[in-house]
């Protein structure tokens, strides 16, 4: 296959965050006289408010060639909108591959677009798995690599899961973490928020918090048990506590207030991982961060039961200690008393990954 042009495509700011290092990459090719092309499709399943220009300029990454606006309504109609949308893009941009990224809805719909329109997929990411069905993300995963053509993996791990499920040697690329790539980037140019100096932080001195998953705070009792955790085994240390629109949805529904803690909106990038990389701690139910804190050699405590991360937890500085509230004292106790491990730093997190993907693509 000789590929000249790519679609890339992107749903929510995460995948931008992916994205933007093999934008870079392309743009080196062609600044070299090489001939690939692509267009950025924002699907706009996520209306985030830090999509601005600003978070545009931050990451350097240029503004998507369409929106195709299909936010809103549930995961079906989600799904439905933006697979209708994407099949009138792409007729009328034929491309020789469409790179998705990540797991979100729409790295299913297109990935399905796609295939249906015989244009071949390469998956960013390919290959993880929680092992938990009842993820939204654990389904999109299973159906755009049971799908796609190519498989750009993070980790030994992935590309054994996908051989389990019938994937070929020369269909899988293992390249490191994109993610990893945009951090190392941008290292030197993370920056404090305001409110740095006013609460005041001092470096080491507090935690970082981040809660999302159903399983933590769609139920009061659940996400006031967990503050309520936190908030004793912080022994006075501040929580800075960047609040996702969904979580702080219901925190007003419930009535949920704390002294301890400095709930704040969602921050920038540069903000956000300033935070990270001069806490104590991060305590958190993303995957994406427990990456972030992995190479920056921050302590994480997942509230989680699985992660599709397995390498965070075998290698790095993250340690799953479930949604049971009573598992939090003990694992800050070792996180206060300096026990925590130390971890290291995966294989091929170098900050080169998008460098191989775009070499590999150009080589197909």
């Amino acid at each position: 296959m000789s590929v000249r042009k790519i679609v890339l495509v992107a749903g929510a700011r995460p995948n931008f965050i992916k994205i933007a290092p093999i934008i870079d990459s392309i743009r080196e090719v062609q600044a070299r006289g090489g001939s690939l092309e692509y267009s950025l499709v924002h699907t706009g399943q996520h209306f985030d408010e830090k999509m601005s220009s600003d978070f545009f300029v931050q990451l350097n990454i240029p503004h998507p060639d369409v929106n195709l606006e299909a936010g809103g309504g549930s995961q079906a109609e989600q799904t439905s909108a933006i697979m209708t949308r994407f099949e009138g893009y792409l007729i009328a941009n034929p491309c020789d591959l469409v790179l998705v990224v990540g797991d979100v809805t729409s790295t299913l719909a297109c990935s399905i677009v796609a295939k249906k329109l015989l244009v071949p997929v390469a998956h960013v990411e390919g290959g993880i798995r929680s092992g938990d069905r009842t993820m939204p993300e654990e389904i999109n995963r299973l159906v755009t690599d049971s799908i796609s053509d190519y498989f750009f993996t993070t980790s030994e791990v992935a590309n054994e899961n996908l051989r389990r499920e019938g994937k070929a040697d020369e269909q899988i690329f293992f390249v490191g973490n994109t993610m990893i790539d945009t951090l190392l980037k941008n290292m030197s140019r993370l920056r404090p928020p305001d409110f740095w100096s006013t609460i005041p932080l001092e470096p080491g001195n507090y935690l970082v918090m981040t809660l999302h998953r159903p399983a933590n705070v769609d139920h009061r009792e659940q996400f006031q048990s967990i503050l309520n955790a936190v908030e004793a085994g912080a022994f006075g240390v501040p929580v800075i506590f960047p609040v996702h629109p969904r979580t702080r949805m219901n925190m007003e529904k419930f009535g949920i207030q704390s002294k301890q803690f400095h709930f704040t909106d969602p921050l920038g990038y540069l903000e956000f991982n300033y935070l990270v990389k001069n806490a104590k701690a991060v305590i958190t139910d993303s995957g994406g961060v427990t990456e972030e804190t992995t190479v920056m050699g921050i302590p994480c405590i997942t509230l989680r039961d699985t992660t599709e991360r397995p390498e965070t937890c075998t290698i790095g500085t993250n340690e799953l200690v479930g949604t049971r509230p009573e598992k939090i004292g003990p694992a800050l106790q070792r996180v206060m008393s300096g026990s925590w491990k130390k971890g290291a730093v995966p294989e091929l997190w170098d900050g080169k990954t998008s460098q191989r993907i775009v070499d590999i693509i150009i080589n197909l």
